[in-house]
Order: structure tokens, then C-alpha cells, then sequence
């Protein structure tokens, strides 16, 4: 299904991984903008949105990632789900690492609990650094996705530039509540409207070169492709559990947030189904 214009089938896999990884963080950009016209949000509102991205990365994990991983496997001879639980446990455990050395602050937390090495950075710098890290796996699954597409080694036809939009689609949605998440609470706490934005934003600059980054891994290294889909599933996944569902969750509006998760993986199960 042909649903963008013609120019961008065109293409090559890497100028459309661009793009797509530049629309994520232009909907970061636009989420972190809310703070020229508001000095706060509910927190109410902001448990709900990452309670939604947290449901739209574990669909696409599902959807996009880990079904195109084992289908191609398959087609392979490889054994079905031998390669995505290969990639799925180094991608988790590669954020694992990257959790235990950069500095970052998770969302709601003081200075004083941010993790990774110690470093007199500032809190609004830190607060980037932990969204910027879960955009990492989002920029290299959308990438990875045009490049699966444009290798056309899957013969069951779930990985395609369709797909691939609809992945990139979803991504950007759940990156609004994002840039809003990083730039209101910097606001509240008296930073400047436009260095609070700026903040918001940087989040986000990210997708773009881990788009291409993934795109060109799969292009170039072929067999690897089913291993890089699981490794962006679990890079994604560990990112889910381990900050965005508690950051959802801690300021007691665990209900609310769990509907937001339910939502956001029926709206990225249905975007990928219907449009991919």
C-alpha cells in the first residue's frame, strides 16, 4: 500500500531512513515546543504518554522486529527463532551497558539518583542523556526496517517500506510526549523557554544518524539482518521495562498509565497491520 507520495518510493533505504528518522525527532522538536505555550503539564497527562510509548515500542518489538526476524531466519535455514533471541538478548544487554556507564537522569528523579559514571554535568543535560539513549534502538529499528526492505530477502513480505513507515509513523507519535517530558519539568523548574526547548529537542537529534547507522549495517552486512532486527526488539524492550513503565507508574497513577501502554500497542499493532 502506496499511502506517501511517489517521490519517496524513489529513494534509496538510507535517504528514507533519513527521513524517517528525522520526522521522529521533528515531533520530538514539536513536543518540546508545548513549552512556549504552557509553564506546566499535568502529570497525570505525561504518566499517560509514557505509558502510550511504552505500548507502541513493545508492539513494534512484536510487529516489525522480532515476526520479520524469525520469518527471515526461516528463509534463511537458519533455525526460526534462533537468531532473533540471539539479537534480542545482546540488544538488551547492550543497553544494559550503556545504562551502567552514561551518565543520565531518569524523568521525575533528583540530580542525586541519576545513574551511570559520576559526572558534574548538569540536570537538564542528564535528563537528555536518558531519553537520548532509549532513541538510540528507535533510530536503528527504523533503519534496519528500510534496509530488510530494500534487500528483499523476506518472502513472507512483513518487511517492507510500508512497514517500515509504519514503524517510523509510530515512533514519532510516541516521541511527542518525549521532547514535552524533558522540556516542561525544566521550565517549571525555571530554565528559560528556549533553553528549555532546546533541551527537549536534543533528545530527539539522535534518530536520524541511528536510522542511517541501521540502514547501512543491513545493506552492507547481509546475513546479519535477522540478528539486527531482535537486537533493535530488545535494546527497545529493556528500554520499556526498565524506565519508561517505571518513570509511567511512580507518581501513583498506575491505572492511567497502564491504559495508556494498551493503547499505545493497539495503535502501533493496528498502524503496522493496516499499513504495512
Amino acid at each position: 500500500m502506496e499511502f506517501l507520495p511517489g517521490w519517496f518510493y524513489e529513494l534509496g533505504p538510507v535517504s528514507q531512513a533519513f527521513l524517517a528518522g528525522t520526522l521522529a525527532w521533528i515531533t520530538t522538536a514539536i513536543g518540546a515546543a508545548v513549552v512556549y505555550m504552557k509553564k506546566e503539564v499535568s502529570v497525570r497527562f505525561l504518566d499517560f504518554a509514557l505509558g502510550f510509548a511504552a505500548g507502541v515500542m513493545i508492539a513494534a518489538s512484536i510487529w516489525s522486529l522480532l515476526e520479520p526476524s524469525m520469518s527471515m531466519a526461516e528463509s534463511m535455514g537458519l533455525i526460526m527463532w534462533m537468531p532473533a533471541t540471539i539479537g534480542f538478548l545482546v540488544g538488551a544487554f547492550t543497553i544494559r551497558l550503556a545504562d551502567a556507564y552514561v551518565p543520565h537522569l531518569h524523568l521525575g528523579l533528583p540530580k542525586e539518583q541519576a545513574e551511570g559514571v559520576k559526572t558534574k554535568w548538569r540536570r537538564a543535560t542528564l535528563l537528555v542523556m536518558a531519553i537520548t539513549l532509549h532513541n538510540i534502538p528507535e533510530g536503528l529499528a527504523v533503519g534496519v526496517l528500510f534496509g530488510a526492505a530494500a534487500i528483499g530477502v523476506d518472502p513472507t513480505g512483513t518487511a517492507t517500506v510500508a512497514a517500515a513507515v509504519a514503524l517510523a509513523i509510530g515512533i514519532s507519535i510516541q516521541n511527542l510526549p518525549e521532547g514535552m517530558a524533558v522540556s516542561m519539568p525544566l521550565r517549571g523548574e525555571g530554565v528559560s523557554r528556549g533553553l528549555s526547548f532546546n533541551y527537549g529537542q536534543l533528545s530527539g537529534l539522535v534518530n536520524p544518524p541511528s536510522a542511517v547507522i541501521g540502514a547501512l549495517a543491513v545493506i552492507f552486512v547481509q546475513p546479519i539482518l535477522p540478528y539486527a532486527l531482535g537486537f533493535a526488539a530488545g535494546a527497545m524492550i529493556f528500554v520499556v521495562v526498565e524506565e519508561l513503565i517505571p518513570t509511567s507508574q511512580r507518581h501513583g497513577n498506575t491505572d492511567l498509565a497502564t491504559l495508556g501502554t494498551v493503547i499505545g500497542f493497539c495503535v502501533m499493532m493496528v498502524l503496522d497491520v493496516t499499513l504495512g
